[in-house]
C-alpha cells in the first residue's frame, strides 16, 4: 500500500509541476463547456426569408406580417419576381422564399382552392424540416383567422371548429435546448481529458525512458497501474464537480436526482476511460501516438452516443454498434438523473453495463501490459 501511495504522491506532484497540463485540466473544461453549451444547438432561429407578392392584396399583406411577427425569421425581404429569388436561394442569401400568386385575396374568399408557393434551402435536411414545420404553422394559423373573419362578414352562423391543443412539458418545461445539451457535454468533457491524460501519460515515461527503469524495480504490476491512473481518476471527478457547477450556476440546469448517484457512476465510468487510455498507452510508443489512436476513438463515441443525433434514428447495424459505446450509456444516465430525477432502480441498466465495462476493459489493459519482473 506504501509503494502506491509513493507512486501517487509522485504523479501528483508531476501533474502540479507542470504548469501547462494544470491549465490544460482546470481552464479547458470551463472554457469549453461555456462556449459548447452555447454553440451546440438544434435550435432553429433567425431564419432568412424573402417573398413575392403577386397579389398586392390586404389579405396577402397579412399574411406577410404573420411571418414578420415571429422571432423565427428576420430579414424578411420583398423580391420582384420569381428569377430574383432563385437567385437568392442560390447565392444562400435567403433560407425561404415565399411566393403568393395573383388573385391570392379572391381564392381565399371564393370556393377557389389558394396556394401559396413555398421553396427552402434542403441542404440541410434537418433543419430544412423545422422550418417548414414554423411556415405550416404559421399558414395554418393564418387560415383559421381569415376563415373565421370571412364567417364573421358573411353573417353565417357557420364557424370553423377549431381544435385547441394545450400542450404540458415534462422535464424542460422552458424549451430550452441548452439544458438538455449541457449534461451530454459534461460526459465528454470528462471522458476526453481523462482518455487523453491517461492515455499519454505512461508513454510519456516510454519517451523520457523511466518506463524501463520502473520495469525493473520491485514495484509489481497492479502497483504501478493503480499509482499511475489513480490521480486521473480523482481529476475525472474534479473536472465533473466544476462541470456541474457551471451547469447548475450559468445555465441553470436541474439537478433533480441525487449527486451522490451521479458521483457514484462516474467512479465506475472513469475506470473504463482509464482502462482505455491504459490499454492505448501499451501499443504506442510516443504521446503523438496515443493521441491520434485516443481521438479516432472519441470521434467514433461522440457521434455514436446520441448526444447529438438520436440513436433511434440510426439505422439498425449503428443502432447495434453502439451498445459497445460506454459514452452513451453515461450520457443517458445524467440526463436520466439530472432531469428526470430518475433513481438507482430506473438507471440500474447504465449501472450494470459499465460495470461489466470497467471489469472486461482494465483486465484486458492489464494483461496487455508487459512487465520485466
Amino acid at each position: 500500500m506504501k509503494t502506491i501511495l509513493f507512486i501517487i504522491q509522485k504523479e501528483f506532484k508531476q501533474i502540479f509541476r507542470n504548469k501547462g497540463m494544470l491549465r490544460l485540466i482546470l481552464i479547458m473544461p470551463v472554457l469549453q463547456l461555456l462556449v459548447l453549451s452555447n454553440a451546440a444547438t438544434f435550435d432553429v432561429k433567425n431564419i432568412q426569408l424573402s417573398y413575392i407578392d403577386n397579389d398586392h392584396s390586404t389579405t396577402s399583406r397579412a399574411l406577410i406580417e404573420k411571418f414578420k411577427a415571429t422571432t423565427y425569421f428576420k430579414n424578411v425581404v420583398l423580391l420582384n419576381d420569381a428569377n430574383e429569388g432563385l437567385e437568392q436561394l442560390q447565392k444562400g442569401k435567403t433560407d425561404v422564399l415565399v411566393e403568393i400568386p395573383k388573385h391570392f385575396e379572391k381564392n381565399i374568399y371564393t370556393d377557389t382552392k389558394a396556394t401559396v408557393q413555398v421553396q427552402i434551402n434542403a441542404i440541410d435536411a434537418a433543419t430544412a424540416g423545422v422550418e417548414s414545420v414554423y411556415i405550416s404553422q404559421i399558414i395554418n394559423q393564418f387560415n383559421q383567422e381569415v376563415s373565421l373573419q370571412f364567417s364573421t362578414i358573411a353573417n353565417t352562423s357557420i364557424v370553423p371548429e377549431k381544435i385547441e391543443t394545450i400542450p404540458s412539458f415534462w422535464y424542460n418545461n422552458t424549451l430550452n435546448y441548452k439544458t438538455f445539451m449541457v449534461p451530454g457535454i459534461l460526459v465528454l468533457l470528462v471522458t476526453m481529458l481523462t482518455l487523453f491524460l491517461s492515455a499519454m501519460n505512461i508513454v510519456r515515461e516510454k519517451e523520457i525512458g523511466t518506463l524501463e527503469q520502473i520495469n525493473v524495480t520491485p514495484i509489481k504490476k497492479h502497483q504501478f497501474i493503480i499509482g499511475k491512473l489513480f490521480p486521473f481518476w480523482i481529476l475525472g471527478l474534479v473536472i465533473l464537480s466544476i462541470g456541474l457547477l457551471i451547469a447548475k450556476v450559468v445555465f441553470k440546469v436541474p439537478m433533480l436526482g441525487s449527486l451522490v448517484l451521479v458521483y457514484g457512476f462516474t467512479s465506475v465510468y472513469l475506470l473504463v476511460i482509464l482502462g482505455i487510455g491504459l490499454f492505448i498507452s501499451n501499443y504506442t510508443e510516443t504521446q503523438q501516438q496515443a493521441m491520434f489512436i485516443a481521438w479516432f476513438f472519441m470521434v467514433i463515441f461522440i457521434l455514436m452516443s446520441g448526444l447529438f443525433t438520436p440513436i433511434e434514428s440510426m439505422p439498425t447495424w449503428a443502432q447495434n454498434l453502439t451498445l459497445l459505446n460506454p459514452i452513451r450509456y453515461f450520457v443517458e444516465f445524467i440526463r436520466m438523473v439530472l432531469l428526470k430525477g430518475a433513481g438507482l432502480a430506473e438507471v440500474l441498466p447504465n449501472v450494470v453495463i459499465i460495470t461489466i465495462f470497467a471489469f472486461l476493459i482494465n483486465g484486458l489493459a492489464v494483461l496487455s501490459y508487459k512487465k520485466s519482473n
